[in-house]
């Protein structure tokens, strides 16, 4: 088994340039041999053997060297056939020729011109038309015009192939590329959702307590005091989250796949629902009282974090635009979907006009991220209420 796989390696890792000229000469020596075995025995009319033997051995050297100078090894592949049809020496069916002239076709740029389509389709059809024509004739100049038909069709359809796979090559190669720029636009877009959900919530928390400390300093130095350490602890604990998204950044650690790094390089859980109650608790520092109404079981990691953030930045917009009120978190799972509501009795206000800001769209981005829905607006009994249904099917993985 160990064999196999070696070989099944083999063939399908990526060889170096030195190592395919390597093959190429190796190939061009078998050729070459099997030209000259084949000349041996075989009557030429009025052609020195020496002649035979020398054809073969340019064609060897234009096999082996095709990678070096393909245009110049093409030249004298296709020559060495020529002359050989000619001089009646030993016919290779133009096969040389053929194997370098698809190294040529798929290194050269194409022209603009070029009737890459129309040449393989041609090139079929004389090889259709030559296989049903029947044997050799007698007549010596019908058999040159046959052989030298065949190697013409030959060459085509090989210089169609090189085109073929040349394009396709390239039509990968953009497409990998499409796929990178795609993945790096995605990360920066991640990273950018992650980080305003942070600074969000926390900035939120602690404009607003600063204000209250601004507000009450004089009056009541204590209620100052009790705000001044709200802004010390949400501030100590966002720079603490903070490290561990930029320590995953470094490492190359998702935070989507449910874990963090921190300071010191070690992986912790990423924020789930075991940490609403830490939202609610900094919430109601604000003057939002948060009622907590969590009824799913276990989610998958991706998925729970999902769900902590729009709850994070639920809380975030009613601390941010409906303080003093109550709120309501409901998160219910079935095992095929999870179903947020954020639900508060505040104006319903949530963003000056023309202006909707970032924090519902990166609510929408979660939810769609898993195929699910989100939904945004003011409720007709009062107050502004949050929606995402967030399908996860068992596997938790981004749709």
């Amino acid at each position: 088994m160990d064999d196999l796989n070696m070989g099944v390696s083999l063939f399908l890792r990526r060889w170096s340039r030195g190592q395919l000229i390597a093959l190429d000469a190796l190939a061009g020596v078998a050729y070459a041999v099997v030209l000259l075995l084949a000349s041996v025995p075989r009557p030429a009319m009025g052609a020195p053997l020496w002649a035979a033997l020398l054809l073969s051995a340019a064609t060897g050297v234009a096999l082996a060297v095709r990678r070096l100078w393909p245009l110049l090894s093409f030249a004298v592949a296709l020559g060495a056939s020529l002359l050989s049809v000619l001089l009646d020496l030993v016919y290779d069916g133009f096969v040389g020729a053929a194997f370098v002239l698809y190294l040529v076709a798929l290194t050269q740029p194409r022209r603009r011109w070029e009737p890459t389509v129309a040449l393989g389709v041609c090139s079929a059809s004389a090889l259709l038309v030559l296989s049903m024509a029947g044997g050799p004739t007698p007549v010596w100049w019908t058999r040159l015009l046959g052989l030298l038909l065949g190697g013409a069709a030959l060459l085509g359809l090989t210089w169609t192939v090189g085109r073929a796979v040349r394009e396709r090559r390239a039509y990968a190669a953009r497409s990998a590329e499409q796929l990178a720029g795609r993945a790096v636009t995605e990360e920066r877009l991640r990273i950018a959702r992650e980080l305003h959900d942070v600074v969000a919530h926390s900035m939120s928390l602690i404009a607003v307590k600063a204000g209250i400390a601004n507000h009450v300093a004089e009056a009541r130095p204590e209620e100052a005091r009790d705000a001044l350490r709200v802004i010390e602890a949400t501030s100590r604990g966002t720079l603490t989250e903070m490290r561990h998204l930029l320590g995953v950044m470094r490492t190359g650690t998702g935070t989507d796949a449910g874990t963090a790094s921190d300071t010191t390089g070690g992986l912790r859980p990423a924020p789930g629902l075991a940490d609403l109650p830490v939202l609610a608790d900094r919430a109601a520092m604000a003057g939002v009282r948060t009622d907590l109404d969590i009824t799913a079981a276990t989610l998958p990691e991706g998925v729970e974090l999902s769900v902590y953030r729009i709850v994070q930045e639920a809380l975030t917009n009613v601390v941010r635009h409906a303080a003093p009120a109550r709120c309501r978190v409901v998160v219910e799972a079935d095992g095929e979907e999870v179903r947020v509501e954020v639900t508060d009795d505040g104006p319903g206000h949530r963003v000056l006009p023309g202006q909707p800001g970032h924090g519902l769209l990166g609510m929408r981005e979660r939810a769609v991220m898993y195929g699910g829905t989100f939904s945004a607006g003011r409720r007709p009994e009062g107050g502004f209420g949050v929606s995402a249904r967030l399908p996860y099917g068992g596997t938790g993985r981004p749709a």
